[in-house]
């Protein structure tokens, strides 16, 4: 990438040069661009310049494969899977007492959250474009996102389009694939009553013909939790 080029066209990130310079003046000495490694961050123009133009952007020309393709770079570098990872024990426990400080002690467990959200697409897909169409009326895909009661995301699957429940969503993420080893015995994550209600998977609402309750102990078999 040329950061020569002064064309605004050419740049397509919603600001003139000179504004880009002067954000660059702002940034470049944050220590978030400092690091002791044997392999050295892209230039801070560089990073600025991808950011603007992902801000800038929305729908399909927000992609990664469309933003890789613009900047040079591949995929990886524009989206590094270390942005996301599951919580340590120190996490775990902090998000269970929160939990418990807004339940019951029965509840501690549950320590995460999953739900499922529709991200319209700017245009019919050319290619089986109707399963892209979703109960909104729009064309979407259907993400679904697992995160901590402090909303810090945990893990995230986008690969399912948006005419798919999330009930069969969720199927495809790595906290459901993966729960054996994620969730210990005992231990759930919290999701509404349009995923399944499993041993490691419990909705705290349900509905019942026109009336919704709220779920008590009464309602669920927590066996061995209860004893928690």
């Amino acid at each position: 990438m040329d950061m020569q080029i002064t064309s605004v066209h050419v740049y397509k990130l919603r600001v003139t040069p000179l504004t880009f310079d002067k954000i660059i003046t702002k940034i470049i000495d944050d220590p978030v661009f400092q690091n002791n490694s044997h392999s050295p961050q892209a230039p801070v123009e560089e990073q600025l310049a991808v950011t603007l133009y992902c801000f800038g952007h929305d729908g399909n020309a927000a992609s990664l494969q469309n933003i890789a393709n613009w900047a040079g770079l591949g995929k990886g570098t524009v989206h590094k899977n270390e942005a996301v990872w599951l919580p340590t024990t120190e996490e775990k426990e902090a998000a269970k007492k929160w939990v418990e400080s807004h339940s019951c002690k029965a509840w501690r467990h549950g320590w995460c959250f999953v739900d499922g959200t529709l991200i319209p697409l700017h245009n019919w897909p050319y290619w089986f474009g109707e399963s892209y169409f979703d109960r909104k009326c729009n064309y979407s895909l259907n993400f679904q996102v697992i995160n901590l009661p402090n909303l810090c995301i945990i893990n995230f699957s986008y690969s399912q389009t948006g005419s798919i429940h999330d009930a069969t969503a969720w199927e495809d993420t790595q906290i459901c694939q993966e729960h054996q080893i994620i969730f210990e015995e005992g231990k759930w994550i919290w999701a509404d009553s349009a995923y399944p209600v499993r041993k490691f998977s419990f909705a705290k609402f349900i509905i019942v013909t026109s009336h919704s309750f709220f779920l008590t102990d009464k309602h669920m078999d927590l066996g061995p939790i209860q004893k928690a």
